[in-house]
């Protein structure tokens, strides 16, 4: 098995050549120097958050793509929504911080909500 700096040095490779741009270019765009550029994509060092973040954006994929968690540019697609309950207390005060009480519209926004999880519960019952 790949480890996994060496698969987000491949995927970043592979995303700036895909495009044919030099790693000075890309550096230039990111506002990088271009010799981090060369030891990101030949995991000599590990790109921080914010420029793994720029990768995804400029090249519009997923960071699942470039840490390797599938080979899907746009990412990862997960079939099992959560299930929620109507009397769950999470829920409950989740709904309560979403939702102003001084609206007017609060309690029929609640409702909506509730009414959509019902909807959602016969479609997908467990």
């Amino acid at each position: 098995m790949e480890k996994k700096p060496a698969i987000v040095a491949r995927r970043l490779t592979e995303l700036r050549e895909g495009i044919c741009i030099s790693q000075a270019r890309l550096a230039a765009i990111f506002d990088i120097d271009q010799p981090a550029v060369f030891r990101y994509e030949n995991a000599q060092s590990f790109p921080p958050y914010g420029v793994l973040m720029q990768y995804a954006e400029f090249f519009n994929v997923s960071l699942d793509y470039i840490f390797g968690r599938t080979d899907q540019p746009q990412g990862m697609f997960y079939e099992h929504p959560p299930r929620l309950s109507e009397s769950d207390e999470n829920l409950a005060a989740f709904m309560e911080m979403c939702f102003d009480p001084k609206s007017s519209a609060n309690a029929k926004l609640k409702e909506a909500v509730l009414q959509i999880m019902k909807e959602q519960k016969q479609e997908n019952p467990e």
